[in-house]
């Protein structure tokens, strides 16, 4: 890449490295794509209202501190607190307050959002299953699993880090 000035150093991705950059980019956006329509024709749910659901689904007792639901989706807490008061209207979730933090939220799945859960989830494990599990070998899937941890790993050391840093 060389119509790009800068008087930094950098480290320019390799021909392979940059189509895979680009590549896993794609993947992402289509398959983000793809598995979203399926959900929204076949259920009514969004990929986000999905993901909330099941994260509270996992949760102890059906629930999470809002701050904690962001945590384990990675969204911001305007995000979390948007999304979760529409779902809110919706009767999937319900907003609890939590009784040792008078300003803390607890977000909590309903009856109506694990019925919702229920009658998506059969579906959707198929959908993820044809678009992309049945297309890897066991191989891949193994590979791809110790990718996404090393990405992950380091991504959240380097988080602490940053987070650190401010505290010296």
């Amino acid at each position: 890449m060389t119509s790009l000035v800068t008087d930094q150093p950098v480290r320019w991705l390799t021909p392979v490295q940059e189509a895979t950059w680009r590549g896993l980019l794609r993947m992402e956006a289509q398959l983000g794509a793809h598995l979203s329509r399926q959900l929204t024709n076949d259920n009514g749910l969004s990929m986000q209202d999905y993901s909330v659901l099941v994260t509270l689904d996992e949760a102890p007792d059906g629930r999470l501190r809002l701050y904690e639901l962001g945590q384990e989706l990675g969204w911001e807490k305007s995000r979390v607190s948007h999304h979760t008061a529409r779902m809110q209207t919706r009767g999937l979730v319900e907003r609890r307050p939590c009784p040792s933090d008078k300003r803390g939220l607890f977000v909590a799945i309903t009856g109506a959002g694990r019925e919702a859960l229920a009658a998506a989830a059969p579906a959707h494990v198929e959908h993820v299953r044809r678009a992309f599990v049945d297309r890897l070998s066991d191989g891949q899937i193994t590979a791809l699993s110790r990718i996404t941890e090393a990405v992950l790993a380091g991504l959240a050391a380097s988080d602490d880090d940053h987070d650190n840093a401010g505290e010296r």
